[in-house]
């Protein structure tokens, strides 16, 4: 049995379509009709893209577009233009200010206290500073005596001249109880090679500390540090 059909099927493998079409259109009321009366129809004047159009196997004739220009090309370089002027010259009289460095440059540190030589006079003693840093470290009861007097005359304020005053004296204490002790084991041995010895370290060394504070250079006891706060604190001067 054929399978029904309908006016919309248009499969092209069946060859009554145009046939079923046409009578589609025959049965359709208000089927078109001849209008009497009217102007008769007249060519309209195709332009040549309407032609081109119409033929879309030809070429649209090529038409020249004037006032229009090319785009700069990038391998040669631009002419200046002929009302360019040269941004003005900064006037040199003009007022600039200093620049200033920006907080995240690095700055240099600041420089260290110099341990140079002074020379003005320390109050007390009426003698320049690197003379009075220097007398405590006089070997023998000289340098004590020294040590004792500054640490009695010279203000508090004089920080340099009171410490130097109270690591001789320090100093001059702790070679004081070495010899001593040194003598005592001579006394018992018989021998004074060691006492001997002892006494020329002492010396020498006492000899390295005057230099070293006539110069004013830094010149600190590490084993010496808790006795030599200790007689700066208590020894007070005397106004």
């Amino acid at each position: 049995m054929e399978p029904k059909r309908t006016k919309y099927d248009t499969n092209p493998l069946d060859g009554k379509v145009a046939d079923r079409a046409n009578k589609s259109f025959e049965s359709r009321p208000g089927a078109t009709e001849e209008v009497r009366g009217g102007r008769p129809t007249r060519d309209i004047g195709r332009t040549e893209n309407g032609a081109a159009r119409d033929h879309t196997e030809s070429e649209a004739p090529t038409r020249r577009i004037d006032g229009v220009t090319s785009y700069p090309s990038v391998f040669i370089p631009p002419k200046p233009r002929a009302d360019y002027r040269p941004p003005p010259a900064p006037d040199v009289f003009a007022y600039q200010a200093q620049p200033v460095a920006p907080p995240s440059v690095y700055q240099p540190p600041p420089v260290p206290v110099s341990f140079g030589p002074r020379s003005h006079t320390v109050p007390g003693l009426g003698i320049s500073e690197k003379w009075a840093s220097l007398l405590p470290y006089i070997p023998g009861h000289i340098g004590l005596v020294a040590a004792v007097v500054e640490l009695l005359l010279v203000p508090r304020t004089e920080t340099r001249t009171r410490f130097h005053a109270a690591q001789g004296l320090a100093l001059q204490a702790a070679i004081l109880i070495l010899t001593g002790v040194f003598s005592f084991v001579t006394l018992i041995s018989g021998n004074g090679f060691g006492s001997g010895i002892f006494g020329a370290a002492a010396t020498i060394f006492l000899i390295v500390s005057m230099i070293r504070a006539w110069k004013g250079k830094s010149h600190h006891i590490a084993p010496l540090d808790e006795p030599t706060k200790w007689l700066d604190e208590k020894i007070k001067p005397r106004r």
